[in-house]
């Protein structure tokens, strides 16, 4: 996925697609940029702080437009909702420990020997859907 376009391409491509530039708008991709992974509920009550008349359906709708015009993207990376984040920077996917929550952006590149061998299957991976669930370094280190 490329990176996510400047603010000037962003708005150019929403009323390409026929979809007005509405503050809320604005307002829910200011917050996932801030937020960095956060749940549509996360996102809502952040943009709550500034505009309380905002509702979740809104903040669902608006996600669902703007993962479809390439602006953001989501992982699941719990059993609650999905967890969105921008496509500015790099393309990752996540690591997330069992024990303690924490969620580790990887870079892709560190994926290249295993898209590599799914390549040799006729596969090619969404990174940015990829989810490993195991344990980091600390919580295994306090199991042992």
């Amino acid at each position: 996925m490329p990176d996510r376009p400047e603010s000037t391409d962003w708005r150019a491509a929403l009323r390409e697609k026929g979809y007005r530039l509405t503050p809320q708008r604005e307002l829910i991709l200011g917050a996932v940029d801030e937020l960095g992974h956060a749940t549509p509920d996360e996102v809502l009550a952040h943009v709550q702080q500034t505009v309380s008349t905002i509702n979740a359906s809104t903040v669902y709708r608006t996600l669902e437009v703007l993962e479809g015009l390439g602006l953001v993207r989501h992982a699941h990376l719990s059993d609650r909702a999905p967890t969105y984040h921008s496509t500015r920077g790099h393309v990752h996917f996540h690591l997330v420990c069992r024990g303690c929550g924490e969620v580790i952006s990887v870079d892709e590149e560190e994926a290249a020997p295993f898209v590599a061998a799914l390549a040799t299957r006729g596969f090619v991976p969404d990174l940015g859907h990829l989810t490993v669930f195991g344990r980091c370094a600390a919580c295994e280190g306090e199991s042992s």
